[in-house]
């Protein structure tokens, strides 16, 4: 073996060793460093109009955008922390005149119009009469606590406020330099990539067209699949319909089932408080329309920009949540991306190689 060879060896074994450790170190901040990566990545074309408004200032450029984006998550938060204290006490307050107004007695026969366990739950409220219980007193300690509950929850969230600041102040700091120095980095790092131009050029495009396409499907039909429910709890009277509509919008990116979060407890709670026409109304549109909205909008959508099967794509999604998380919703299909672009490239290579040029038959 050969000094040069030795060399080799010890150099990038003591590179993988680095690379482990650093990996080790910044493994805390991964999800914020990708959070940025993905904010940046979708807002770049932004930064280049307002670096040239600004003559080429970007630092200028990255921080009205990072104060942009900060702006976009406290406002809203601050605001559903509002409206959430605000309306757990108008929902004891309403269950308090839904009493006065002889609701209790109308109770056992509203719950046996439930399906499935309409008749438990009247059995359930009739065993409350016989233990000598007040049925009142029973309802307004549940609203009470209820209402405390929900708004304990905005208390532990509080208290978490350490960590759930440091995160998202980091994500804001590597936003920031993404902005002011990403371009720098990632030029950097392209000429790094051992390949030829072509392939590196094939690579680049088809991850951001995967990244583009896999956000925008996500955020248009999470803002479609919240108007749609949001109709429907407007029509339906369902009470609180601006925080329920929001909440369907934030949990809609969870495949299979994520808006039946919301609309699932609307349902019963039109079952509840009657006619059940209302709630077999919600129950159709959110399976028949909310929930089917994803199925198909979704999948359309990204296959508009990249060109994965819509099998594979869907499998890319659920695996990805199953490894990754809710990063995985990124990075099943950029993975799923990447492997057939690196099937293409060596299908490339490959019949170039089998067929080269000068190996064509002569005319005889």
């Amino acid at each position: 073996m050969t000094q040069q060879q030795l060399f080799s060896i010890a150099f990038f074994a003591l590179l993988a060793l680095l690379l482990y450790q650093m990996g080790l170190m910044l493994q805390p901040f991964v999800f914020s460093a990708l959070l940025a990566g993905l904010l940046a990545h979708w807002a770049f074309p932004l930064h280049r109009r307002l670096s040239k408004l600004f003559n080429g200032n970007e630092t200028l450029s990255a921080m009205v955008l990072t104060l942009g984006a900060l702006g976009m998550v406290v406002v809203p938060l601050a605001v559903m922390g509002v409206m959430l204290v605000r309306e757990a006490g108008a929902a004891e307050q309403a269950i308090r005149l839904w009493i006065a107004a002889g609701g209790l007695h109308r109770l056992p026969d509203q719950l046996a119009t439930i399906p499935l366990i309409g008749d438990w739950l009247r059995t359930a409220a009739a065993e409350i009469d016989t233990q000598n219980l007040s049925m009142e007193q029973s309802v307004l300690a549940g609203a009470k606590g209820l209402s405390q509950f929900l708004v304990g929850q905005m208390g532990d969230l509080l208290k978490n406020a350490a960590i759930l600041v440091t995160d998202f102040f980091i994500m804001l700091l590597v936003l920031f330099f993404l902005f002011k120095d990403g371009s720098k980095w990632f030029a950097a790092f392209y000429e790094l990539i051992p390949m030829d131009e072509s392939h590196k050029q094939k690579i680049v495009v088809r991850l951001d067209q995967t990244l583009r396409a896999v956000v925008k499907g996500m955020l248009v039909t999470a803002i479609v699949q919240g108007v749609l429910a949001g109709l429907a709890y407007l029509a339906l009277d369902v009470p609180f319909p601006v925080v329920l509509t929001a909440l369907t919008i934030v949990l809609a990116p969870i495949p299979f089932g994520g808006t039946a979060l919301v609309w699932g407890p609307v349902v019963l709670y039109l079952f509840w408080v009657g006619p059940a026409g209302k709630a077999l109304i919600m129950l159709a549109w959110g399976i028949g329309v909310v929930s089917m909205v994803d199925q198909f909008l979704r999948p359309w959508l990204i296959g508009q920009d990249v060109e994965i099967p819509i099998l594979l794509l869907v499998l890319s999604v659920l695996g990805g949540l199953s490894l990754y998380g809710v990063l995985g919703l990124f990075v099943g299909p950029v993975l799923v991306s990447l492997l057939m672009t690196a099937v293409q490239i060596y299908r490339d290579e490959y019949h170039k190689t089998a067929n080269p040029a000068g190996d064509s038959p002569s005319p005889s």
